[in-house]
Order: structure tokens, then sequence, then C-alpha cells
């Protein structure tokens, strides 16, 4: 699929108005929550710079509660080649698995020292939407967690039609399960990360700029007049929720699939072939199983290739 979403310039948008880059925070003055949205955790998911951006162009400022915009990985950003653009994903390492206090403590790349001049913000939030993108073309997929109430958050949203109950990355915790956010006493603590589509699908913005006037509604810092009407999409008439079961990590360079799957591909059968690593068949565990964003685009030892998800049950 072609990349021809077009490239953000964010001289203004960069310098933020809070002393750290790429950060604003607006103060209603008001009782209520404080919503942080972030977006560029990596350097080319375009998609959530637009939609800060476009944000920030309309002047909105929050009826209750203080909103919280960052723009995070800015050095991966300026590294953006449409040519290369996978490349350009991070610096160093990734910044959306460096959320621990360990490596947080260790700040020896360019991505754990920006995380820790993200760090207060963070803190600060009681709600993230984390806005991204994907390496391949598919459906826009709301990534909740594993706590109910993120799951509750995501269905009184409705859309996008497909919720991805998931537990994480071994590699390293995003920014959606840091402190307040994966601590199951802080209900208050709400965290959503939205895969947006394909990086290079103009139709990422249209989805993120829906996103984030739902999330300022349901937040309680918007009313329904304060946002664009024009940026939200027709709903689904339902939503699909499957949790991830499990995640298939590359045990080396060795791995390769049996089809070109799209991502929410669902297999009939247990044991149905999925791929092979190392020279041995990966399958489906059951009836019924889900790819959940297929990629070898980053392929090395260590990183996540596929989730196997089923539909959910509360």
């Amino acid at each position: 699929m072609d990349f021809t979403l077009a490239y953000p310039q964010l001289h203004h948008e960069r310098t933020g108005n809070t002393g750290t880059p790429g950060v604003w925070l607006f103060d209603s003055g008001v009782p209520g929550r404080t919503l942080m949205i972030s977006a560029l955790i990596h350097g080319n998911e375009l998609c959530g710079a637009w939609a800060l951006k476009d944000l920030l162009a309309t002047g909105f400022r929050p009826q209750r509660g203080r909103l919280i915009l960052a723009f995070c990985n800015l050095d991966g950003y300026d590294a953006f080649n449409l040519q290369h653009h996978d490349a350009s994903r991070y610096v160093d390492e990734d910044l959306n698995r460096v959320w621990t206090a360990e490596k947080l403590s260790a700040a020896t790349t360019r991505e754990r020292k920006r995380a820790l001049a993200l760090l207060p913000w963070v803190q600060q939030a009681d709600w993230l939407l984390d806005l991204h993108s994907m390496h391949e073309p598919c459906e826009p997929l709301l990534m909740t967690g594993t706590l109910p109430r993120n799951i509750a958050l995501a269905q009184r949203l409705k859309t996008p039609r497909h919720v991805i109950i998931d537990a994480g990355h071994k590699d390293g915790t995003r920014l959606r399960d840091f402190e307040q956010f994966g601590d199951i006493s802080r209900e208050e603590a709400c965290a959503l990360l939205l895969e947006c589509g394909f990086h290079g699908d103009p139709a990422s913005h249209r989805v993120a700029l829906d996103m984030v006037a739902r999330m300022l509604r349901e937040s309680g810092l918007a009313d329904a007049d304060q946002t664009p009407a024009q940026w939200l999409l027709q709903q689904p008439d339902s939503q699909r929720v499957l949790e991830v079961t499990q995640a298939v990590v590359a045990p080396s360079m060795n791995v390769s699939f049996a089809q070109n799957w799209q991502g929410l591909d669902t297999l009939p059968k247990a044991g149905d072939l999925i791929g092979y690593a190392d020279g041995k068949p990966i399958v489906t565990p059951y009836d019924q199983c889900t790819l959940i964003m297929p990629s070898l685009r980053q392929l090395r030892a260590g990183v996540t290739v596929v989730r196997l998800a089923r539909n959910y049950s509360s």
C-alpha cells in the first residue's frame, strides 16, 4: 500500500507551552479529569501528529478539567524518510517499551531521556489516549489491555468495530500500561491505545480525529457542541471484542507466513497453518482463531510477529 498521508510540518506545535518541547497543557480552572492525548510515540505514525495539530489549530480549550497534548518522539519524527519509513519508528530504542522504573533510571538512550522529560506529564494524567498506526493495512483496532475499566470505556465509545484485549509485549512496558494506567486499584485511571490503520493511509488521520473528539466528550472535558461535528465518523452497528491469548514471538530472523495475512483473518480450525519459525510450523491453538497485526516488517529475534485472539465473553 502506498504511503500517501502527507507529512505534517510541526514548527509551531513542537515548541509546546510547558517548557517541555512538544507538550501542551490547557487547564480550564474547573474541576475535572486530566486527559492526555499522545502522538508520535513512534516517529513514523503521522496520523496522531495530524490529529493533535488539527486540534491545536481549532483553538480548543476544555470546559472542565485539563488537557495535555504530547508530540512524543520528535527525534524519530525528524528522521522520517518516505522511502524508508519503518526506519524512523525510533532512533535508539522503541519509546513504547521503556516505561519501567528500571529503564527510566538508566537513561542511556535518546528515547529514555525523552521518556523522562515526558514523565511528569504522564503522571498527572487520569485518562490517556495514545494514537498509533500500523505497519500493514488493517481496520482500526482499539487496544484496551486487560483491565475491565478500559474495556468498559472502549464499549462506551462504541467505535471502532474491533476492540482488542491484549496483555502487552514481552520486550517492554508500553505507556498505556505504565504506573497508574496498569494499577488495578486506580479505578479512575483509564488508558486506550488506538491503532488508526496503516501508517500511510489518509483514512488513519480521520480515524484519529474521530477518537480525539469522542474522548474529549467522554472524559467530560468538552460538550458535544465543542468539538467539530465533521470529525465524527459513522459508528459501526456493533463492536467485536477479541481477547489475545498469546503472542507469536520471533526466535530468530527465520520466520515466514504461510499466506499474505491482512490482519483480522479468522482461521476456522485448531491446527490451521499460520507460518513457520526456524522450520517449525506455527499453527492456531483453537477454532475461530483471529490474527491480530501480523507483520514481518520489524522482524528480529524477540519481536512479536502476530497475536492470536478469540471472541471475548465477559
